[in-house]
């Protein structure tokens, strides 16, 4: 197995050749979680796709609600089709428009929506702006779901182990409006009297949601915005 997840500064990624990795590591099954500039991670991609085109490989490449952010009026489902108004759904959908080309079993496209969980970035950056009394930003009319670390990473082991295959939403089954999610990770944390500056992109309420419909995973494998809160902090 190789997991892709370049955190490197943007001109090491362009200078580095990924196919001189894969040839070194040979890997059976290659997980892409890569940071960067847009256009070294395309490159990056494809010689990764090349490699499993003549090897007996797979690719598992984590997606983004983004690649939906043009469609506002409802939540998307795996085999809706993709449209993004933003430079990063935009770059999302290239690449899975790639992969969507391939046989089936080259390929998983893991989607995922806003990932919380204890210690996670979006977590510490909560605690830090309650700390310097600085104003969280909320969006109250975006319904959207969610998913936490802990969560994500059963789901992705069960993923692998079973060999699955095709297009999967790991984000929760219910969806919620986002200043209440923020509002109830708050309380979970004990952050007391959180300030909230509420941003409004929109006079009615906007969607920006993955649901599970065609590839569902077992019951305790699926998760809840409620369980979402719940492992907001460490047990």
């Amino acid at each position: 197995m190789c997991i892709l997840e370049y955190t490197e500064p943007n001109e090491n990624i362009r200078k580095s050749s990924l196919e001189i990795l894969l040839k070194s590591l040979k890997p059976d099954l290659i997980i892409s979680a890569m940071r960067g500039e847009f256009e070294a991670q395309i490159y990056a991609h494809f010689e990764a796709i090349n490699y499993i085109l003549t090897h007996d490989a797979k690719l598992i490449f984590l997606s983004s609600a983004n690649v939906f952010d043009a469609f506002t009026n409802y939540p998307s489902y795996e085999y809706d089709k993709t449209l993004s108004l933003s430079v990063y759904g935009k770059f999302k959908i290239k690449i899975e428009n790639a992969l969507l080309r391939l046989p089936n079993e080259k390929y998983v496209i893991a989607r995922l929506p806003m990932v919380y969980g204890a210690k996670s970035p979006r977590i510490e950056e909560l605690k830090i702006l309650h700390d310097l009394h600085e104003a969280i930003e909320v969006f109250p009319n975006v319904v959207t779901n969610a998913t936490s670390i802990s969560k994500f990473t059963q789901q992705l082991h069960y993923i692998i182990n079973r060999d699955l295959q095709g297009v999967f939403h790991l984000g929760s089954t219910d969806l919620v409006h986002h200043i209440d999610l923020i509002d109830e990770i708050c309380k979970q944390l004990q952050l007391e009297n959180p300030l909230f500056k509420s941003v409004y992109d929109s006079n009615e309420d906007r969607f920006l949601a993955l649901l599970p419909k065609d590839n569902l995973l077992p019951k305790n494998l699926q998760i809840t915005i409620q369980d979402v809160v719940k492992d907001t902090l460490v047990s």
